[in-house]
């Protein structure tokens, strides 16, 4: 099978870098015109503003104030929650001490402020009475009224001590009374998301399309969800392992959890009608009451209803990132201005060009003609930052902020410096007397670890700042990790195909002077292992700042290895020797290995 030829390869490589701009254009404009995305990346809430959320602090009657530890530790939550659902460069903090800031960039919807309104309180009540079951056998029925009573007042206190969570002594006349009269649209009066956790609780089911809600009245918390140590969603399977096609969420409860969950499951069990079933109250609101078939000890229940996806995925985030230690209401949602605005960005923007202006300069004066591939090569790199970020902007929420415009200026920077190791690993082997398309192949080998190894670094440092960064830093890492991956493809799949094929091209091959690969300018007489070749009509002068140079170039090894046959007896220095005009110039060979 006939070798592949570096022309081959470069034009390969060109085409799938065609493919990959052509996809990632395709999508962005799918997304703009079909999707609802833009053919620009969103701006941050510092360029662009946004909406500002103050919630505020909801305490039962007579309850003390929030403390400051309480408020850190659901900023913490609200910033895993806005973003895990997709929302960047947002800024939370407290205010006061008592109302938590939230400012997020443009207009959120309604499902994004229902993340961050929700407190997520997680709570697990044994079902006592409940309206969905009226003929199960509870042996609570209500007493019959007689003459006068509704006037005596009613009993509210249990006439014994209740035993478990489970125990109907906790159903008192007063309470059976609040229960008949309690009807669902008054839960948000009754405040049952901030109901105390050691009394029972009257509340509703969430309501669902095409279906009565039913009201309970529940015990105690016995389990709560602050034990939750992991939650996830996904599709549910029966007995057999066929999806049943319904969404559910998996909870992992930690070892105290567990232990709890198991004693009140293996209770429940025993029990029949409403009391064998254990409510899920979710801010207050019974989302699942499921019967108890089963004692679970191993910690892992499921909840099960009438979930989407969407749904599914937004409780797992709640559980998963932990309850809210008090519940919030939002005091204000207004709009903002942006905080540095279009000034600021055209400033940054400023920087940027006047940084890729001199790079240019750079380029041309010390590359010449070589110096246009740096210019594509930047080129090429920035449509494709251009395409991902705004990719980016359009499927997961990212939104380009100042810190993320610093990021992508200094990678200009970062590409420029791969290009100019490659272009001078080319120019050392064209001194060590290689042809170009040789001197092209044999600097790539040398030039790709050095550019891998550095980039490694960079990204690195990239991937460490945006995972321990909150706030407008991860836009900056994020920025930074992804120019230099950028970096690598474009230095392996653009510039080192174009050196390939200009290679080829008599302008290069035979080093015109303004091509920066002009052997005679490089002084091209370095031949590796201490010796030189001798270099034709040239004067004494010239020769001795041809030869300096040239020693200037050798490494530590090759200049012991000179003094050291300098120094044998008998052996004379490798000296030049000129020769009469018309006759050839020779040369001392080497071994034709590299240094």
């Amino acid at each position: 099978m006939a070798r592949t030829t570096p022309v081959k390869k470069a034009l390969r490589s060109l085409t799938w870098l065609l493919i990959i701009v052509a996809g990632l254009a395709g999508l962005n404009g799918y997304a703009a015109i079909f999707a609802g995305g833009s053919w620009l990346p969103k701006l941050a809430l510092d360029l662009e503003g946004g909406t500002q959320i103050i919630l505020t602090p909801q305490v039962a009657n007579g309850a003390a104030n929030p403390t400051t530890e309480q408020l850190d530790q659901a900023v913490a939550i609200i910033r895993q929650r806005i973003d895990a659902s997709g929302v960047s460069e947002s800024e939370i903090n407290t205010q006061g001490s008592s109302n938590v800031v939230v400012s997020l960039p443009g207009t959120p919807d309604q499902a994004t402020i229902n993340r961050i309104e929700s407190s997520a309180k997680l709570e697990f009540r044994a079902v006592l009475v409940s309206d969905a079951a009226a003929t199960s056998a509870v042996g609570t029925p209500t007493p019959t009224p007689t003459p006068g009573a509704s006037e005596a007042p009613l009993q509210s206190t249990p006439t014994a001590s209740p035993t478990n969570g489970s125990d109907l002594s906790y159903v008192t006349p007063a309470l059976q009374k609040q229960f008949d009269d309690f009807t669902c649209n008054k839960v948000e009066a009754a405040k049952t998301n901030v109901a105390p956790a050691d009394k029972p609780l009257i509340t509703c089911d969430v309501a669902q399309a095409g279906r009565q809600q039913s009201k309970y009245i529940l015990g105690p918390v016995e389990v709560a969800g602050e034990t939750i140590s992991d939650a996830t969603n996904g599709l549910n399977s029966n007995s057999q392992g066929i999806s049943t096609g319904q969404w559910a969420v998996n909870i992992i409860f930690n070892g105290k959890g567990t232990d709890e969950f198991a004693k009140v499951t293996t209770r429940l069990n025993a029990l029949t009608g409403v009391r064998n079933q254990f409510a899920i109250v979710l801010d207050g609101r019974v989302i699942s009451a499921p019967t108890t078939n089963a004692v679970i000890s191993n910690g892992k229940p499921q909840i099960t209803g009438s979930f989407t996806q969407e749904s599914s995925k937004t409780l797992a985030d709640q559980l998963k990132f932990g309850a809210l230690p008090i519940g919030f209401k939002v005091q204000s949602n207004d709009s903002i201005s942006a905080t540095l605005g279009t000034s600021q960005l055209r400033s940054g923007l400023l920087a940027g060009l006047i940084g890729l202006v001199l790079v240019v300069l750079y380029s041309l004066l010390q590359y010449r003609t070589l110096g246009l591939v740096t210019v594509a090569s930047l080129v090429v790199a920035a449509t494709i930052t251009f395409l991902i970020v705004d990719l980016l902007s359009w499927r997961q929420g990212y939104r380009l902020s100042l810190a993320g415009v610093a990021g992508l200026i200094v990678a200009i920077g970062i590409t420029a410096d791969s290009f100019i190791v490659y272009f001078e690993r080319i120019r050392d082997e064209l001194r060590d007397g290689r042809a170009l398309e040789s001197a092209v192949e044999a600097g790539w080998k040398r030039a790709i670890r050095t550019i891998i190894a550095s980039d490694t670094v960079n990204f690195l440092a990239a991937a460490i700042l945006f995972i321990l960064a909150v706030g407008n830093v991860k836009g900056f890492a994020l920025t930074l990790g992804l120019t230099t991956l950028v970096d690598l493809v474009v230095v392996a799949l653009f510039t080192h195909p174009i050196l390939q094929l200009i290679s080829r091209r008599k302008y290069f091959s035979e080093g015109h002077r303004f091509s920066g690969l002009d052997p005679r300018a490089l002084g091209a007489v370095y031949r590796g292992r201490a010796t030189f070749r001798e270099p034709t009509a040239v004067s004494a002068i010239k020769q001795a700042s041809v030869s300096k140079e040239a020693q200037k170039r050798q490494t530590i090894a090759e200049r012991k290895a000179a003094e050291l046959e300098a120094t044998k007896p008998g052996t004379k220095k490798p000296a030049a020797t000129a020769k009469k005009p018309g006759s050839s110039t020779s040369s001392t060979k080497t071994d034709g290995k590299d240094s």
